[in-house]
């Protein structure tokens, strides 16, 4: 598969803070840093207390490049998630992410859904331009394998 094709394939992007620091997310941050951008947003905090997993989740809207994608945030793991995303658009939601949601100094690790099957460790994102991101995050999706 020829890298602008691996490019366009869609998949979801987990980003978390590194093992053992935080970025002191919290669902009320989180929403009001979305509203900001589109006070239209959806966004649903669901509570799982009374389940047999305690937790709860935090399922939200962004739009990115013209397209709307779906997000979703934990508290516990901390963490933020894009569903169905190309490089590019992942790229975008990093910079915004980095730009609004992690404090300075603070790193970011990257998976996705295809590195978890493939049981690749997380990597860290680069602190770069959009592009250099992607490419990033081409490379991880050629090690998921299977792609040829």
């Amino acid at each position: 598969m020829e890298p602008e094709e691996i490019a366009e394939l869609r998949t979801m992007y987990i980003f978390t803070p590194p093992e053992g620091q935080s970025w002191g997310l919290t669902y009320g941050g989180l929403e009001a840093l979305l509203r900001e951008r589109d006070p239209e947003e959806f966004i649903r905090i669901d509570d799982d207390s009374d389940g047999p997993v305690s937790g709860s989740s935090m399922h939200f809207g962004i739009t990115l490049d013209d397209e709307e994608l779906e997000g979703m945030a934990l508290l516990s793991p901390e963490g933020v998630s894009v569903k169905d995303c190309t490089v590019h658009t992942a790229a975008a939601f990093v910079i915004w992410l980095t730009n609004n949601v992690v404090p300075t100094g603070v790193a970011m690790m990257f998976n996705t859904e295809w590195g978890l099957e493939a049981e690749l460790p997380d990597s860290p994102v680069p602190e770069a331009t959009r592009p250099r991101i992607a490419a990033v995050f081409l490379e991880h999706l050629k090690d998921t394998g299977d792609l040829d």
